[in-house]
């Protein structure tokens, strides 16, 4: 038999068959290969070129309350409806608070009519003067919340800066007595009529850790209020890291820092002799009295710092700490769990409670 026979022929043709279509299939693989990487280059130029999502902006609320300007800034989220409620609820809290206010609770205690020993307050209050009582029992009298007799004799921010007659001094802290308050639910009994409250001391902070938990109500879960001497973080910055807090150097030029701390979640709060204060004849007399005395404390401090979980707890102690003086301070704040104390002595020097170094920004982890 001459040439291929059926077989042969088929299987040639089969061949030929075979090798059209892979040279179409290799054709097809490249042009699909082709199409990936344009398609990974065109989502590279739009990302590169702004169709990458984009950022939330930090949306920032200030205003003039609490007798300081207050500042509210959010990291993760645009709504300004959010920073809007948060605003007003301090303002509502002010209300409520505040000895100038009338019609406040606090104002209604101190206005109140002579022989009138019980008033009925909102719960808010009566757990800001339950906060308070703790720490004037906790120093024992040193920080005392029923101060409002001696602190309306001073005044730190008026034009005419002068020291009160020793007098009117000596009749005022005679007033003070935080053992004369009491408090029964909604019930604040005054034990006589000299008795009256100032909360200064402590109501920011109070007031600020209401409105963090606002904030985290509504889903915030990076942000930083301001609230003049008293800072609070919101977890911590968009990027991760901590928030960078800076201790004002006293008496230092413009806002030079002591130091800089990293802060997340926590509370920030300072008391310092160098903002409501005067001079004279040599002294410097400012806003932190003694009740025991009615005259500014001189021990030897300048500011102290409290870092805590809640800011009333840090008014409540930086006052305290500052009103025992470096030594006793120390103590207290060391014999207490989470809170870590800075004390800046008149020399500069700065002293640290247990565990404070580790939240200076420049200290290694």
């Amino acid at each position: 038999k001459s040439g291929p026979g059926p077989y042969l022929l088929r299987l040639e043709d089969d061949l030929e068959e075979k090798r059209t279509e892979h040279r179409l299939e290799s054709k097809w693989q490249a042009l699909i290969m082709t199409g990936i990487v344009l398609a990974a280059a065109l989502l590279f130029l739009y990302s590169f070129l702004g169709g990458k999502k984009k950022e939330t902006q930090p949306i920032t609320r200030s205003d003039f309350a609490l007798d300081t300007f207050i500042t509210v800034t959010l990291y993760d989220t645009e709504d300004t409806a959010v920073l809007d409620g948060c605003m007003e609820l301090c303002r509502d809290y002010e209300k409520l608070f505040s000895k100038t206010i009338e019609g406040s609770d606090i104002y209604r205690i101190n206005h109140r009519e002579p022989g009138q020993r019980q008033i009925t307050v909102a719960s808010e209050t009566a757990e800001l003067i339950e906060k308070g009582l703790f720490y004037s029992r906790l120093s024992q009298g040193a920080f005392d919340i029923t101060i409002a007799p001696l602190s309306e004799l001073w005044d730190f921010t008026g034009e005419e800066k002068k020291v009160p007659e020793k007098e009117a001094v000596r009749d005022a802290a005679s007033k003070v007595d935080y053992e004369k308050v009491r408090v029964s639910g909604r019930e604040i009994e005054l034990l006589n009529d000299q008795v009256q409250l100032d909360l200064g001391a402590i109501a920011k902070g109070y007031i600020g850790d209401r409105m963090k938990e606002y904030l985290e109500a509504q889903g915030v879960k990076s942000a930083v209020l301001n609230l003049g001497g008293n800072v609070i973080c919101i977890g911590e910055q968009p990027s991760g890291n901590p928030f960078h807090i800076g201790l004002r150097k006293p008496f230092g030029a413009g806002y030079e820092q002591a130091a800089v701390l990293r802060i997340t979640d926590l509370s920030v709060v300072s008391s310092g002799v160098y903002e409501r204060n005067f001079q004279k004849d040599g002294v410097n007399y400012h806003h932190i009295l003694n009740p025991q005395d009615g005259y500014p404390y001189q021990n030897g401090l300048t500011d102290v710092t409290i870092v805590s979980e809640l800011s009333a707890d840090g008014d409540g102690l930086s006052t305290v700490c500052f009103s025992l003086g470096l030594e006793k301070g120390m103590e207290v704040v060391d014999a207490l769990d989470g809170v870590y104390g800075f004390f800046i002595t008149e020399d500069g020097e700065l002293h640290y409670s247990k565990g404070a170094k580790d939240l200076l920004a420049n200290q290694r982890k």
